[in-house]
């Protein structure tokens, strides 16, 4: 079998001077004004404006927290706009550098069963490479000590948080305690800014309350669903397949990567909202719902289809699995598997671009190390990180394990359609929850970020320029895969004012995304 590594994606081509910190210059002649008219907050009050959220809403990009991220982020475009027309200061938890890199008493957060340092510097693109790679430079950013603890902050976007970690509900009654840290049970980012970080009973919505705001956005729920795509649907911390808890209602059992029930969601978001209602009856806002995994480059970049061969590759290959083969047709006159199950299962190369092996466990246990083998199809999404792993050789001394052809790429790495159907039904029961919360009260509206996500994939136009989701290249997501860039981020932010237009007869006057960078470059 193929015993060298085969490139998965190149961005060979690419005019790479569009990607660097200074934006590019617009692409489109003659573009219409983002603005006219005065500018005026209509119906709406932006004296005390609070972003409640994840990494969405904190500025995470890159696969990092980092300064000009934060900078950048979404809602304090949204700030810089409303002050034009009342609103107030809008203050962040801001870090102290452009790494990105965490520590916790001044030694790095591991990873609790690979030993990984879980919260490396930020990601940049190598030019000659042409893949990301870490940013150099040694963290120095302690989530312990910062100084922080104690103020009030308008973003409290707090990165891997899902919907029942901001509110005072199992298992988020110390998540903020950086006492809880060597267990999991506290969140880093919350811990360096939470009013109190010595205590349990400290939560993201009662620091966003205690300030009575007169307007807030709140955009959580990725995280429920996106942690269990972003793990291939496996649970490394447990070490078994991550779950749909579709009928667990006790999120204090749910492992970090399964998706979280329904109804768990509504009753969290009830909360979050009514705690805002509670603290100001006037208060505004904006409720942002959760877009599609498949619309982002995380899932989309690799291909089904990723193995280059030759046809001296494909017969080389074929002959590995001519036994395997037969063994699905004898399966199929034991009456263990139907013949059209066998002819899902069965592998076979040609020359050109192959799928690659990988494994279902959804199909029928045959028995052996090969019970669940098949060959993708364009139905399931190859993960990003398996771009590192395809076409290495599993084993260094055995030239017929290469990865994705005579060795499945590890389930980790792949969604199979099960695990998609299971995302994609929790996240529109969560998305219903999210448009009943807002319909049903005239002082919030309603943002379908799932829409204009979804736009990227073809290419959204901001007016003088236009961005895509293309990995790296598009301009509309950072290097991660999953957040957007800071020009991204501004698209999103000119949505949620065209909706903050609409609902409270306002003209807050919108941001030029073609003054915000893209990818940075090495």
């Amino acid at each position: 079998m193929i015993a060298t590594k085969n490139k998965i994606f190149k961005l060979a081509g690419v005019a790479f001077t569009c990607a660097v910190i200074a934006a590019c210059s617009a692409d489109v002649s003659n573009p219409p004004p983002l603005n006219s008219g005065t500018a005026s907050a209509g119906n709406a009050d932006f004296t005390k404006f609070v972003a409640i959220g994840d990494s969405l809403t904190a500025g995470y990009a890159d696969g990092a927290l980092y300064l000009l991220g934060q900078q950048n982020s979404f809602p304090n475009m949204l700030a810089q706009q409303f002050a034009d027309v009342g609103g107030g200061a809008f203050t962040q938890p801001l870090v102290g550098d452009n790494l990105g890199g965490l520590l916790a008493g001044g030694i790095p957060l591991l990873h609790p069963v690979t030993g990984d340092n879980m919260f490396q510097n930020r990601f940049v693109l190598n030019t000659e490479t042409e893949s990301p790679e870490r940013l150099e430079g040694v963290a120095t950013e302690d989530v312990i000590g910062t100084g922080l603890n104690g103020m009030a902050f308008n973003n409290v976007g707090v990165p891997g948080a899902k919907s029942f970690h901001l509110v005072l509900a199992l298992p988020a009654p110390g998540y903020g305690n950086f006492n809880n840290l060597p267990t999991g049970e506290a969140n880093p980012y919350f811990v360096r800014f939470a009013s109190d970080n010595t205590v349990d009973g400290i939560t993201v919505i009662g620091d966003a309350a205690a300030q009575a705001p007169s307007f807030y956005s709140l955009w959580i729920g990725n995280n429920d669903v996106l942690s269990f795509a972003t793990s291939g649907g496996y649970d490394d911390f447990q070490l078994k397949n991550a779950e749909d808890q579709t009928g667990n209602l006790d999120p204090s059992t749910y492992g970090p990567n399964d998706i979280t029930d329904p109804t768990v969601f509504a009753g969290a978001y009830a909360a979050l909202v009514g705690a805002m209602a509670a603290a100001n009856p006037d208060v505004q806002g904006v409720l942002i719902n959760i877009p599609d995994v498949s619309t982002i480059p995380y899932f989309t970049t690799v291909p089904y289809n990723a193995i280059p061969m030759t046809q001296a590759d494909a017969d080389a290959a074929n002959a590995g699995y001519v036994a395997y083969n037969a063994g699905l047709q004898a399966a199929v006159d034991g009456l263990v598997i139907t013949a059209e199950e066998a002819a899902q299962r069965t592998i076979f190369f040609a020359e050109g671009q192959n799928a690659l092996v990988i494994l279902d466990e959804t199909l029928t246990p045959i028995g052996g190390p090969e019970t669940f083998l098949r060959q993708a199809t364009a139905e399931d999404l190859v993960l990003l990180t398996a771009a590192s792993t395809i076409g290495e050789l599993n084993d260094p001394m055995d030239p017929a394990s290469v990865i994705g052809v005579g060795f499945p790429l590890g389930d980790e790495l792949v969604l199979i359609p099960s695990e998609i159907e299971a995302i994609n039904t929790a996240r529109t029961a969560y998305n219903v929850t999210i448009k009943a919360a807002a319909d049903a009260d005239p002082n919030l509206v309603f943002v379908d970020a799932a829409a204009i996500l979804a736009e990227l994939t073809s290419g959204l136009s901001y007016g003088n320029g236009s961005i895509t989701a293309d990995f790296a290249t598009g301009g509309g997501f950072s290097l991660d895969g999953v957040h957007p860039t800071a020009r991204g981020y501004a698209v999103i932010a000119n949505s949620i004012i065209d909706a903050i237009n609409t609902g409270f007869d306002a003209n807050v006057y919108k941001v030029d995304p073609a003054t915000y960078p893209t990818v940075f470059l090495k």
